[in-house]
């Protein structure tokens, strides 16, 4: 993942922020409810995550999510 996927890091953070009780369905209106994008283009960009092994299929962050939602944490701390 390259630095200009802002769009993509926020959702990784998003789930790994989340709390226990939350669904991926939670997460997804939350980050709706933000204004950053529309339902569509939100599940649009989860089904990216999924296909590139970031979301498992029951909607956790895998290793390589919470490594990348990890750096995401950090770059935005930086700004």
């Amino acid at each position: 993942m390259n630095d200009e996927n802002v769009v993509e890091r926020v959702c990784l953070l998003a789930l790994m922020k989340k709390e226990t009780d939350e669904t991926l369905k939670d997460v997804q209106n939350m980050l709706v409810e933000t204004g950053m994008f529309d339902m569509k283009e939100c599940k649009v960009v989860f089904k990216m995550l999924k296909s590139e092994q970031y979301i498992s299929e029951d909607g956790a962050l895998t290793m390589k999510g919470v490594m990348e939602a990890k750096l995401a944490e950090e770059m935005f701390r930086q700004s």
